[in-house]
């Protein structure tokens, strides 16, 4: 039995490292993907005015959330990371300066969110 967790450990852990997913936690600005490239273009001073009433809009929305790092990057959230951003923007009562926090596994650029905070 012992034999076989190991084992089982070891493909999962070649598994993890073959995928390239390494956690980290970033920091930056929370920001919808339909507004992610006027972030990239326009810089850190867009990303923090990036309002609710806009994260919030359907087709906004709709489009996935993620961070505008501080070195000028975008990093997706996957799925359930966006239903934990909009609970935790909403939650937060903050309406721009949108930081945050996010820790998860990142794959390329994207987060698969573990957990997120409103600073």
């Amino acid at each position: 039995m012992t034999k076989k967790l190991l084992r089982l450990g070891m493909a999962a852990a070649l598994f993890a490292g073959i995928c390239g997913a390494e956690q980290k936690t970033i920091t930056g600005y929370l920001i919808d993907k339909a507004c992610s490239s006027d972030a990239i273009k326009k810089g850190e001073s867009m990303a923090k005015t990036h309002d609710i009433g806009c994260l919030t809009m359907d087709d906004c929305a709709k489009s996935g959330f993620g961070v505008y790092t501080t070195d000028g990057k975008f990093v997706s959230f996957d799925p359930a990371g966006n239903q934990q951003a909009l609970a935790a923007v909403k939650s937060s009562g903050k309406k721009t300066d949108l930081r945050v926090t996010v820790t998860g596994n990142v794959t390329g650029d994207t987060i698969k969110v573990s957990s997120i905070k409103v600073n």
